[in-house]
């Protein structure tokens, strides 16, 4: 077995191959870029090596540089993690050359299925049923235009090279397979060093369903069953599961299967991936192979039991698998949340900078349920802009689907993260909607569901009772604490008041409270509700337990009130004496600024491209301006027909969020 191996990733991937090596004895070596010098996988790993600049293209994928951390170091084996030179035929061959392991498949293996265009050709030469589309590599956006006619739309543009949605883009129309060509050519070029593009036929409600495989040196190669991957946005994976609630068992067979043969087929060991898109009869056609470790790996870790980068590197050090197909069974269910520093309020536009809060739920593992957080990052850490958005993966575990849902919903209400905008609400709002908890779900799940971008989850109104009865309960709390400190009242408990009026979700909702030993029960709305909690004013969490059932709560102090956070709503709850609430609703309402005439940076990024001019007359839905945040470009489009009247921003121009880029007539 290996003595020393070096990681070279960042994040929360390079901290999980860290844990698994420190538990088989393994001393590890991390990599940083200037960036990443106080991150958590250079404080977590035995040795560390800096090797550039923040930009990837300049620090983690530049083969150079890592070769020389591993001569510093006598590092005798290398995992990639995912993304940066994970697939890297070069790298892997680099490796090779300096005689160092590298944890993963062969170079051969790489070359013929990291590759997508050969990837497919491959597939299609073994009877794997494909997608249709065009293989070659594409010259130019006119070429993509008539290639996309001739395979009809919609299309999917994509990277031959890409992963992770990175240099991916769907083409209803001539314009928008032009726009996206460009887009997807200059993002490949960016993230992966690899520019060229080819096209297939985008198919409308698929199932994006992933087979998990795992091959030695020695012949044997397993499937460790499949994973649900079809909550996606922008084509990037958000939430993910396995099994999958829609295949029945001679289906997952059956891609298994097929999954075994086409790694066999080109010399494949180490863990790999065999993705498929299925269609609603369950029909399923072979989409791509990813030659590494997936970020959502954990979800058939829990589901198995098999720590599989464990695997890998016993794999990488000659050891034949120690289990057979038919000792693969699938226990419980298990689910995965991807936390990105996103916010979902500004249609999921990346965010930058410090967090000044962070505190994940605590992880549990035991026979009812599991709870596991991956992460790279800490409380007071920086979230970059020169990398990928993702700050988290929170996993729950559980014997049944509806039991993995309802350990990760108290989860992400319990995971406390600020000083950024964050995508937790909205991945509270998936766990409660209908058709997510009945299965019923494609890729197109969030364009179909939130058509208008997320602007919050609505609680419904037995729900809004049992926030305000908690409001009211821990008001109440809060004044006794008052009354002490001020020592005004004798009897402060008594005098505190019983009779109150909740303002919450834009109504007042009266509320009597009687409270004694135990906690308070609150009348609302003709109902006795009990609340139950040792929740004390300056915590930034309450966990109650209102009407018998559990309710966890993010609680900052306003005005007269709290902000509280939960299950994807965002509330400011406002609990008043009946008088004052009833002169509260005289109050004239603040508006907020007009800035209808501006158009104004969502996000912390670099400008790519203005695509107007003073003067011009702009239409609806035209592209204005591209920014890149994050290795993505995001196109900024107008909003109505106008006019330009001023530039404010130019191309290679770092940009705040609401920095003004461009003003109308």
């Amino acid at each position: 077995m290996f003595k020393k191996i070096l990681i070279a990733n960042r994040g929360e991937i390079a901290c999980r191959v860290i844990k698994t090596a420190r538990k088989m004895g393994i001393a590890t070596v991390a990599v940083y870029s200037d960036a990443d010098r106080n991150a958590l996988h250079v404080k977590m790993a035995d040795e560390a090596v800096h090797i550039g600049p923040p930009p990837a293209n300049q620090s983690y994928i530049v083969i150079d540089r890592i070769m020389d951390a591993i001569r510093q170091t006598g590092a005798e084996a290398v995992h990639p993690g995912y993304g940066f030179l994970s697939e890297n035929m070069k790298f892997a061959e680099a490796l090779e050359r300096e005689g160092v392991t590298f944890v993963g498949p062969p170079s051969p293996a790489i070359e013929a299925m990291g590759d997508k265009i050969t990837s497919k050709k491959l597939a299609q030469q073994a009877g794997v049923s494909t997608v249709p589309g065009y293989m070659g590599l594409i010259a130019d956006a006119d070429e993509a235009v008539t290639i996309s006619g001739q395979i009809g739309y919609p299309v999917m543009i994509k990277a031959s090279a890409g992963g992770g949605g990175k240099g991916m883009r769907i083409a209803w129309n001539d314009a928008e397979a032009r726009e996206g060509f460009q887009s997807s050519k200059n993002e490949a070029a960016s993230s992966f060093g690899d520019d060229r593009i080819f096209i297939e036929k985008f198919v409308t409600q698929p199932r994006h369903i992933e087979i998990q495989v795992l091959a030695d040196k020695h012949g044997n190669a397993v499937y460790l069953h499949e994973r649900e991957c079809s909550i996606q946005r922008r084509n990037q994976k958000v939430i993910e599961e396995a099994p999958s609630p829609f295949l029945d068992a001679d289906t997952r067979r059956a891609m298994g299967e097929q999954a075994v043969a086409l790694a066999k087929a080109v010399g494949y060991t180490s863990a790999g991936t065999v993705e498929f898109i299925v269609d609603g009869n369950k029909n399923f056609y072979f989409l791509e192979m990813n030659t590494r470790l997936q970020v959502e790996h954990p979800v058939t870790e829990l589901i198995t039991g098999i720590d599989l980068v464990e695997q890998m590197i016993r794999v990488a050090a000659g050891e034949p698998l120690p289990f057979a197909q038919s000792d693969l069974t699938i226990n419980g269910w298990a689910m995965e949340s991807r936390l990105y520093a996103e916010d979902p309020y500004r249609n999921f536009l990346p965010s930058i900078g410090r967090l000044t809060r962070y505190r994940p739920p605590a992880e549990v593992a035991d026979a009812s349920h599991v709870v596991r957080n991956d992460t790279g990052v800490f409380e007071g850490g920086e979230i970059s802009m020169f990398y990928d958005p993702m700050i988290a993966k929170l996993c729950t575990w559980a014997p049944t689907r509806d039991q993995a849902i309802q350990a990760m919903r108290v989860a992400l209400d319990e995971f406390e993260v600020e000083g950024i905008g964050h995508n937790l609400p909205f991945l509270s709002a998936v766990m409660d909607h209908p058709k997510f908890v009945a299965g019923d779900i494609t890729t197109a799940f969030i364009a179909e569901e939130y058509p208008e971008g997320f602007q919050g989850a609505t609680l419904p109104d037995d729900e809004l009772a049992r926030v305000a009865a908690a409001a009211a309960a821990m008001h109440r709390v809060a004044e006794i604490r008052r009354a002490r400190i001020s020592g005004r009242l004798d009897n402060h408990e008594r005098k505190v008041g019983e009779n109150w009026v909740v303002f919450v979700a834009d109504r007042d909702i009266p509320v009597r409270i009687r409270a004694d030993r135990d906690g308070a029960t609150v009348a609302v709305n003709g109902r006795d509700l009990r609340v139950e909690s040792d929740w004390k004013p300056g915590q930034t969490l309450a966990r109650l337990l209102v009407d018998g059932r559990p309710l966890v709560m993010k609680v900052d102090k306003i005005p007269a009130g709290f902000r509280l956070r939960t299950r994807g709503a965002d509330l400011k709850v406002q609990v008043r004496r009946p008088r004052t609430a009833e002169l509260a609703r005289l109050m004239p309402e603040k508006l907020p600024p007009d800035t209808s005439k501006f158009l104004l940076c969502p996000m912390p990024g670099l400008v790519v491209k203005i695509a107007v001019a003073p003067g011009d007359e702009v239409q609806e839905g035209q592209a204005l301006a591209t920014v890149e945040a994050m290795k993505m470009e995001n196109i900024l489009r107008a909003e109505r027909k106008s006019v330009v009247k001023s530039i404010s921003a130019e191309a290679g121009q770092s940009l705040r969020v609401d920095d003004v880029i461009m003003e109308f007539e």
